[in-house]
């Protein structure tokens, strides 16, 4: 097949590319390489400001791109924001996607106007999320931002365009596809995120003769939306009780090849806070054995028909919380290195790119 992937959230595009070539397939990946992480891809489709002169040119240059995106079996867009462009320059170029290929599949990966809905109507449907804790709603900047951003704009309108429109929805983790499923039943699906297992993980398992070293990723900008400014204040209480125990390592805003190097070097990765799963981030740290203390309740392991494996330490949106969980590893670090082999079991079980190429083939082939 011809596969063309347009758009990137945290590599997940170009590792899925990976698995489909693995298969036999051709694939086209053409991004922006998701902004500062500055991922792979075949054709780069990048802004460097949002003047209107840049806007003008960066249309220009999509719009040569253009004939180089036709003829291909299936299409897959990251997000119905898949371009560094307003909603509607976006939607005509959609319309010639739509006209000029086969097949066409829009991703529930992230931030949009289901995942929005979905977190801020009442009564809540999520314990916890992004827009809310129990009962209440969170309000920062940042959940007032995207709720005005994705509430009756023209990014709404567009993201129920492609809904509709489109051959078919996957979500890649479990609070995605509930968004999604009160509306999309019929042409949703749940595939896991693609990510390589480290095949020597084995000489990187903790042994208990040093300090158990935490590390955790801070984009400034996103820190409160993230969990990780909760994260961070539990971790610093933890270095400050168990100084002979522990350490601390800190990425800010570093790209993702440094960032993959620094992950190397600890035994337990903070991820997000308010998710119900791992993201990508925290997948790259199972993949190398890492134990991830973040999201992982049951409906995580329930859409993936998990029933033994629980690699995960998962945390709710309190401090107290996640200083209680960091020090229970602590106090019993005989069990690093069983949660650190179950993580990449875990990996290498559901979130092969083989395997989970294999599921985008089946569901693409499966939609009229």
């Amino acid at each position: 097949m011809k596969i063309l992937l347009i758009g990137e959230y945290s590599n997940v595009h170009w590792t899925l590319a990976e698995g489909l070539r693995s298969l036999g397939h051709e694939v086209c990946v053409v991004s922006n390489g998701d902004f500062w992480k500055n991922y792979k891809r075949d054709i780069s489709l990048t802004r460097t400001t949002y003047s209107k002169a840049e806007g003008i040119m960066f249309l220009l240059k999509t719009l040569a791109t253009l004939p180089k995106l036709r003829n291909y079996d299936v299409v897959q867009l990251i997000n119905p924001m898949f371009l560094e462009l307003k909603a509607e320059r976006i939607k005509p170029i959609y319309r010639f996607l739509k006209k000029h290929n086969k097949k066409i599949f829009l991703c529930a990966f992230g931030m949009d106007a289901y995942w929005v809905e979905a977190g801020t109507r009442k009564p809540y449907i999520f314990r916890y999320s992004d827009f809310n804790i129990g009962d209440k709603p969170i309000i920062n900047d940042y959940t007032t931002e995207q709720t005005a951003d994705w509430t009756n704009t023209p990014k709404a309108e567009l993201n129920r365009y492609i809904a509709n429109d489109c051959n078919g929805i996957i979500a890649g983790m479990y609070e995605y596809h509930r968004a999604y499923i009160d509306e999309h039943a019929d042409k949703l699906t749940y595939i896991p995120f693609p990510i390589e297992t480290d095949k020597h993980v084995a000489a990187q398992l903790y042994t208990n003769e040093r300090k158990l070293r935490f590390f955790i990723g801070i984009q400034r900008t996103r820190s409160i939306y993230k969990g990780t400014d909760i994260m961070l204040s539990a971790l610093e209480r933890i270095e400050k009780d168990y100084p002979n125990d522990c350490e601390i390592l800190k990425a800010e805003n570093v790209p993702f090849e440094e960032y993959s190097r620094m992950v190397n070097d600890c035994d337990v990765l903070l991820d997000q806070l308010y998710g119900y799963s791992p993201g990508m981030n925290a997948l790259l740290a199972i993949s190398k054995g890492k134990i991830v203390v973040g999201g992982a309740e049951e409906e995580c392991y329930n859409i993936l028909n998990e029933s033994e494996l629980r690699p995960m330490i998962n945390v709710v949106p309190d401090e107290d919380d996640v200083y209680n969980k960091l020090k229970w590893l602590i106090e019993n670090k005989e069990t690093v290195a069983r949660l650190q082999q179950e993580s990449v079991e875990f990996v290498d079980k559901h979130h092969s790119p083989c395997k989970v190429a294999k599921q985008y083939l089946d569901f693409w082939n499966s939609r009229e």
